[in-house]
Formats: C-alpha cells, structure tokens, sequence
C-alpha cells in the first residue's frame, strides 16, 4: 500500500526528493511519516505530516534541511531532503497510520523502502 521512491547516491550539500504513494484510503486524521535506517542502528524518525491540517513534524537531526510535504489529490507525501551530509545515508521509509507518533513501533504499514546514500 505504500511505495516509495527517489532516492539516490548524491555528494554532501546535494538535494534529493522522496516520494510515496499510498495505494489504500486515507481516513480521517491519518499520519503519513518518513523514517530512516542506517547499517547496525535502529530506525530513526524524520518527519510526519497530518493528512487533515497539514501540521507537520521533524527530528531534530533534519530540522531546517528537509521539508516534508502531501498532495491530497495524488494521495502522494513528499520529503524535499537539502543540504544532505553523509550522516544523511540511509535506507528512507515511508509509513501511514493513525498515531501522531515519531516512534516506528506505532506505525504498521510499511512502505519497502529507498536506499540514499550521501558521498563527502
């Protein structure tokens, strides 16, 4: 139900843009949110959007680099990821559920997800 797609091999201070689709229905208050995996560590929070209003969420890591953003009509979240640095590389994915949560546990639909890997 969820894909996500665009990511890429990029040096630092490059730009790149995810996006996710979400093939099931979108209720009511529905969360969509990016997380984050690199090699050997657990999966980080990197932003959240609320399908509702609009109101948005980011880790402290990605604050004022990325920007995550919805088009209703596509049922389509984007995550505008600038200034990339090397801490950046990992494996980005996308979920949806009903949870404003920056946990992972509280999501259960999982997107496969899109490998970013940022050169120094």
């Amino acid at each position: 139900q969820l894909q996500a797609s665009g990511g890429g091999l990029v040096q630092a201070g490059s730009s790149l843009r995810l996006s996710c689709t979400l093939s099931g229905p979108i209720f009511t208050n529905y969360i969509s949110a990016w997380f984050r995996q690199a090699p050997g560590k657990e999966r980080e929070f990197v932003s959240l959007i609320r399908w509702s209003s609009g109101s948005t969420y980011y880790g402290d890591s990605v604050k004022g680099r990325f920007t995550i953003s919805k088009n209703n009509a596509k049922k389509m979240v984007a995550l505008q990821m600038n200034s990339l640095k090397p801490e950046d590389t990992a494996v980005y994915f996308c979920t949806a559920g009903p949870a404003f949560s920056n946990i992972a546990k509280d999501y259960t639909d999982w997107g496969q997800g899109t490998q970013v890997t940022v050169s120094s």
